[in-house]
């Protein structure tokens, strides 16, 4: 029988390092990347960080340039739709008709933006940020723009925030949350993110809705809040989150739970089928529990894990998880995940614009945020992979030398 090779359906960063980390573990059949933007494959930071600002460009955030994929012999196939799965015959088929056949099929489909549902939504001048179009749009309309708000008070939202202030304009952030970033940390790290914004000038208003987007001759104007409030706004970015990708899966079949269902080998109920990245459900060691990760890191260690599965050498997916977000001179870097906390303690003082925050439940250490403290991070991913004991009262003291409890293992 012939081999057919390994498709991946998505040309984003989890697919890509799954066709090189393919050919790191010697894999010699063809591979054949399916992606529906027309970019080449790209990392998504940038996007909302440097790109935004200005420290970037586009170009910087391309992860390698075309004559890598020939080199690799990688087919690389863009600006095309996966449109079905065929999982007796094993073969993709793509919106244009085209059919291609796989050995393996790794399901790399990312995750897409959740829509604003209100009134105003569609006016011109509502943006969302997921790909290098929507970034290079934002950019441009933030240069032209006076009156921005932005709708999330998350990563991707006080990323945009940010940028939007180093730019010198108005800058409003609507969070209907009573705090900022409050699903991922800790109130002690929200209120400084909070109070470093409100420095840097920038409105931020919490515990509130948003009730509709006015516009005048189809452009948006203003933001309605649902206590009444008008804001002006010639610009709106939002930010609420994400939506996995998991229709083409669902449609073949597959589990679907908070994403496409894997197992610890990241399988689908399809031995032939995996899954990975922001698209992916599965069981996380950190958290005890099932989770779906929206984060670079988690895209390519899944990646090599899929790899090394494909090419005989399985082994259960543990990677550390690890997150950062950049806000005007701030690096928060964070490893673990703080699931359902119930104490937290702070390693030095906010007030000096570089502390960390460990998270426990249970008396057992979860995760660690570290802001302005690159080292301390590299320690901290240490600590929390190895799954390291250290008190609280250690984790509190900054004579306690953290390396120390690295060392123990």
């Amino acid at each position: 029988m012939t081999n057919k090779g390994i498709v991946i359906v998505g040309g984003g960063q989890g697919g890509f390092q799954t066709a090189v980390s393919l050919r790191a573990e010697g894999y010699q059949d063809s591979i054949t990347i399916i992606g529906d933007e027309a970019e080449l494959p790209y990392q998504r930071p940038p996007l909302s960080k440097g790109l935004l600002s200005g420290k970037q460009e586009a170009r910087h955030a391309m992860l390698r340039p075309a004559p890598f994929y020939a080199t690799q012999r990688v087919e690389l196939i863009t600006g095309q739709r996966a449109a079905g799965i065929d999982r007796v015959g094993r073969a993709v088929t793509l919106a244009s008709g085209q059919g291609i056949g796989y050995d393996s099929l790794v399901l790399a489909t990312g995750a897409r933006n959740r829509l604003l549902p209100i009134e105003g939504a569609t006016l011109d001048g509502v943006c969302y940020l997921r790909t290098v179009a929507e970034a290079l749009e934002i950019k441009q309309r933030i240069d032209l723009a006076q009156s921005i708000v932005v709708i999330g008070g998350g990563f991707i939202g006080l990323e945009v925030a940010a940028a939007a202030k180093a730019a010198g304009k108005s800058v409003t952030v609507i969070e209907a949350a009573p705090r900022l970033m409050g699903r991922v940390v800790a109130p002690v790290v929200s209120e400084y993110f909070l109070q470093t914004h409100a420095q840097q000038g920038v409105s931020v208003q919490l515990n509130v809705g948003v009730a509709g987007l006015r516009g005048s001759s189809g452009k948006v104007d203003a933001v309605l809040l649902k206590d009444g409030s008008v804001i002006p706004a010639d610009l709106v970015v939002v930010g609420i989150g994400v939506v996995p990708n998991a229709e083409l899966a669902q449609s073949a079949g597959l589990a679907i739970g908070n994403g496409i269902v894997v197992d610890e080998y990241l399988r689908t109920d399809d031995p032939s089928i995996f899954a990975i990245g922001d698209c992916a459900e599965y069981p996380n060691p950190f958290a005890q529990a099932r989770v779906r990760l929206e984060s670079v890191q988690n895209a390519v260690d899944q990646a090599l894990s899929v790899a090394k599965s494909i090419t005989g050498h399985s082994v259960p997916y543990e990677a550390t998880p690890w997150f950062w977000t950049d806000q005007f001179d701030i690096k928060m870097q964070m490893t673990g995940l703080a699931h359902g906390f119930d104490t937290v303690v702070t390693r030095g003082e906010p007030e000096a614009r570089k502390f960390s925050v460990f998270y426990y439940k249970g008396g057992e250490l979860r995760s660690i945020d570290s802001i302005n403290r690159p080292a301390e991070h590299l320690t901290a991913r240490k600590i929390i992979g190895a799954r390291t004991s250290i008190s609280p009262e250690q984790a509190a003291d900054e004579s306690y030398d953290l390396k120390s409890a690295v060392a123990k293992n």
